[in-house]
């Protein structure tokens, strides 16, 4: 099966110093007071100011939410948006990693359609938001990972049922500057790469796959490859950090029509579960789930390995190449630092008891082999033991 490539409807501006563009953006939207939202660690990295001092210099004024939370829960966005709607803004610019970007697009949403964000949950699908109201949003990520100014949607906490949940909402422009993540530390840096991995490598391995993901995905792999280690070795080196906000941006495109599959499934009940950075949770698994997709896309597993830099022989068995696949990314993580599930959980069982929640959670539709209980077990059981 295959699917249709869901082609990101805003533009995208990228290169250094675009962001300084964001005044001018802002005034072609017709925008005189916009809601800008962004964490302390922006705020405390300088980024926040530096984009504040962009917006006031083109004569808009500004209203500031910084109380975004990892994985923004649903009280948070709907702050963000009663901020807004007190203000009577006329605009959204988001700041940050994919938390502040979320926060500031389910923001977006209750500025014209009536609380609580729960409402529009693409689960409950209660009632649509009317997108021809919205006012416009500015996604600025400075992170390389969340791919969010290229897809039309975001991610929200739900606090009464424990679950994460999509609100659909569009972006009107992106604007993506390697400059901004120069200061991001290493681990972040390790944790939203890993992610945006995750994007390209699901997306590439999808039981719905298309040709046009498959060249975007395929670049955003290589490129992470090549660069995620070049900036361990020199976290200044901003050509490796183009590279990098390159291949998040790609690996956001290219889930739009194959969507994720077997990491992001286990990881966005992990990440709820353990409290685990969303990166982190769902790169846990991704060794092991290259290793349980190979018998059924052996072609496919072995690309991504030598996309990553590993040497895998044509005549190989999809056993070996899976094994082949497992130990690159497993080789990767090493030289980042990524943390292993034994480190972020408690034990072995309690990683396991997930099992029930992760299954009640998502049927892995978009596997390009069916998962079973027995699977998930044996995919956690690994990683825990890598």
């Amino acid at each position: 099966m295959h699917s249709t490539f869901l082609a990101s409807t805003n533009p995208i501006l990228f290169g250094c110093g675009v962001s300084g563009l964001i005044g001018e953006k802002l005034k072609e939207f017709g925008c005189k007071k916009v809601l800008v939202v962004y964490d302390k660690g922006v705020k405390a990295a300088g980024i926040a100011d530096r984009i504040l001092g962009h917006i006031h210099a083109a004569g808009i004024e500004t209203v500031c939410y910084d109380g975004v939370l990892p994985d923004p829960p649903d009280y948070t966005v709907e702050a963000a948006g009663a901020l807004g709607v007190r203000e009577r803004v006329d605009g959204v610019v988001a700041v940050g990693g994919g938390s502040a970007l979320d926060t500031g697009k389910a923001a977006k949403v209750l500025l014209t359609n009536p609380p609580p964000i729960s409402n529009y949950y693409l689960a409950y699908e209660d009632v649509q938001p009317d997108d021809k109201t919205m006012k416009p949003i500015i996604v600025i990520p400075t992170t390389s990972g969340t791919g969010s100014e290229a897809t039309p949607g975001g991610v929200i906490t739900d606090t009464k049922r424990g679950v994460k949940q999509n609100v659909p909402c569009a972006t009107n422009l992106g604007i993506v500057d390697p400059e901004l993540a120069l200061g991001l530390p290493l681990p972040v840096t390790a944790s939203t790469a890993v992610d945006a991995l995750c994007h390209a490598v699901e997306a590439f391995t999808s039981g719905e796959p298309n040709a046009i993901s498959d060249v975007l995905a395929r670049e955003a792999i290589s490129l992470i490859g090549k660069n995620l280690p070049a900036v361990f070795k020199n976290s200044a080196d901003l050509k490796a950090r183009e590279g990098l906000q390159l291949a998040a941006t790609l690996a956001g495109l290219s889930i739009m029509g194959p969507f994720c599959n077997v990491p992001h499934e286990i990881g966005l009940v992990l990440g709820t579960v353990f409290h685990l950075p969303h990166g982190t949770a769902c790169g846990a698994t991704l060794p092991e789930a290259l290793e349980f997709l190979a018998p059924a896309i052996p072609e496919k597993v072995a690309a991504v390995a030598r996309l990553l830099g590993a040497e895998v022989s044509e005549s190989a068995a999809p056993e070996e190449i899976g094994k082949t696949a497992r130990g690159t990314v497993r080789a990767l993580y090493g030289l980042i630092g990524m943390p292993g599930l034994k480190t972020l959980v408690a034990s072995k069982e309690a990683l396991l008891a997930a099992v029930p929640d992760i299954l009640a959670y998502s049927p892995f539709h978009f596997s390009a082999r069916p998962v079973s209980t027995g699977d998930l077990r044996e995919i956690l059981g690994k990683a825990y033991d890598a």
